[in-house]
């Protein structure tokens, strides 16, 4: 699967993913050094000293106002890398407009959410769908599409799909211009259109 498709099925979670590998990684190696140190790979006599050696400790006795700071500074740096990496994870995912024309003086975009209220519209007209929602993800170049369709209880899926891909999903990449819309649906039984008289 390509990442343009995976975008279509979930948000992507490489950054966050990336930066729990480092920080595993990183105490991994400080969990190993303290092994080695416990098994005096570095020393035999060094394994039966404090961890902290002496000479550091005095330094930092010595010159306890800078230690001071020097701490304030860290954690400052470390609450900023927390704060930065949780409105990264909670923020919505982007909604982008999507590009038609990038000539010069004649850029042409379309509005994400006018692009989604046009696909619902033709996705809510195939018979047996009650109702329709979609979401345009990905990139203003490369977009892609989230669709849930509620189906009414009898609806033939195969049907659906057909009217879906043959005429929506065709609609949608002949006004993007491209060859490949990639495109995740989720379908679900609507309870209330099944316990509804239907109109025929």
């Amino acid at each position: 699967m390509s990442r343009r498709s995976r975008a279509a099925v979930a948000r992507s979670a490489a950054g966050d993913r990336t930066l729990v590998v480092l920080s595993g990684l990183v105490l991994l190696a400080l969990g190993v050094l303290v092994v080695l140190l416990g098994a005096g790979v570095f020393g035999s006599n060094r394994a039966d000293r404090p961890l902290i050696d002496p000479l550091i400790s005095d330094w930092v006795s010595g010159h306890a106002d800078l230690t001071r700071w020097i701490a304030i500074a860290a954690g400052i740096v470390l609450l900023v890398i927390g704060l930065i990496w949780a409105v990264r994870s909670l923020r919505p995912e982007p909604r982008p407009d999507v590009l038609l024309s990038d000539a010069p003086g004649q850029r042409l975009t379309v509005e994400h959410s006018a692009i989604a209220d046009a696909i619902r519209g033709d996705a809510e007209a195939i018979d047996g769908v009650s109702r329709a929602r979609v979401r345009l993800v990905g990139t203003e170049r490369k977009p892609a599409l989230r669709m849930s369709l509620w189906l009414v209880e009898g609806t033939d899926v195969r049907d659906v799909w057909a009217d879906l891909d043959g005429r929506v999903l065709a609609r949608a990449r002949q006004a993007f211009a491209v060859d490949a819309l990639p495109t995740a649906v989720r379908l679900e039984l609507d309870a209330a259109a099944a316990h509804s008289p239907r109109v025929r």
